[in-house]
């Protein structure tokens, strides 16, 4: 008897190893192999011809050198998008996450796949639609110029705007969802009690939904910046080469150049600069009760 009650309890002991193995073997397969391997070629030397590179592996840390001394403009720009996309969405998203939470009733449903349905559309077909919607003889450039919101042979793509635009628009739905349901889970009781202790609208969004509302804020933020800071299909189509960010700079070094090395290394830079500003701003708002 005790010896199947020492074999059950050795059996419980291990078993949550080999429910966790298969999505070890996943991240080790897919994830740290390709890690260490780029991280490998980010300090690899490149010989032979382009048609027919070769890499020697030789702690080349130059090439980190050069990565944040050439293309230091197009990081700070991608930054600088990302950051002005980010919150975009959060104040495009707030106030139609507040609607769905607290006053779509039995509608909620119906307007959550409203906000999802665009995104059954491919990535790629939605921003070339956006490259038609902005376009110079478009209706949406028409009607600005004719309010005078754009000057005199004013126009949207090729601009920084229509970039933020775009990275505005293919990532606000993962603001939006982490926000509802941060919103969603707040008791409405808490919204009773604020009015009956005489709390402005304002007071109230400030003292009560907003701090709420925190984790869905850091959530979507992150869910926002991260792809956007990297992304590179927005400049192609609504951007020009004055708006070139570092995801076009590492496809085209990887792709084009065929300069591994330095694709590499600044895959690597890009990815320590986005860690340490999430670090910094997940610090900041805290982390409890994230959605």
């Amino acid at each position: 008897m005790a010896g199947v009650a020492s074999s059950n309890r050795q059996r419980s002991k291990v078993a949550p190893y080999l429910m966790i193995l298969p999505a070890l073997a996943y991240l080790v397969v897919f994830y740290v192999v390709p890690f260490v391997s780029l991280f490998r070629t980010s300090l690899s030397k490149m010989e032979g011809s382009v048609y027919l590179p070769t890499l020697t592996f030789a702690w080349d840390f130059s090439n980190y050198g050069q990565a944040l001394t050439e293309y230091r403009e197009q990081i700070l720009r991608s930054f600088g998008y990302a950051l002005v996309a980010t919150v975009l969405c959060a104040l495009l998203a707030f106030p139609l996450a507040y609607v769905i939470a607290f006053k779509a009733g039995r509608f909620k449903n119906l307007l959550l796949g409203l906000v999802i349905l665009p995104f059954f559309v491919t990535f790629l077909i939605r921003t070339l639609a956006w490259k038609t919607i902005l376009a110079d003889d478009g209706w949406v450039v028409s009607a600005l110029n004719a309010v005078h919101l754009l000057p005199s042979e004013g126009r949207l793509l090729s601009t920084s705007w229509g970039v933020i635009g775009g990275l505005t628009y293919n990532w606000i739905v993962f603001m939006i969802l982490p926000l509802y349901v941060s919103l969603e889970k707040i008791d409405s009781r808490l919204l009773e009690a604020s009015r009956d202790l005489y709390a402005t609208n304002r007071r109230m969004f400030g003292k009560v939904i907003l701090p709420l509302a925190m984790p869905g804020v850091l959530a979507g933020s992150m869910l926002v910046f991260i792809p956007s800071v990297g992304d590179f299909i927005n400049v192609n189509y609504l951007g020009s080469t004055q708006n070139t960010m570092i995801g076009n700079v590492i496809q085209k070094q990887f792709l084009v150049v065929k300069d591994y090395p330095a694709a590499a290394a600044l895959s690597f830079v890009l990815m320590a600069l986005i860690l340490v500003g999430v670090l910094i701003y997940t610090r900041a708002l805290g982390t409890e009760d994230l959605v």
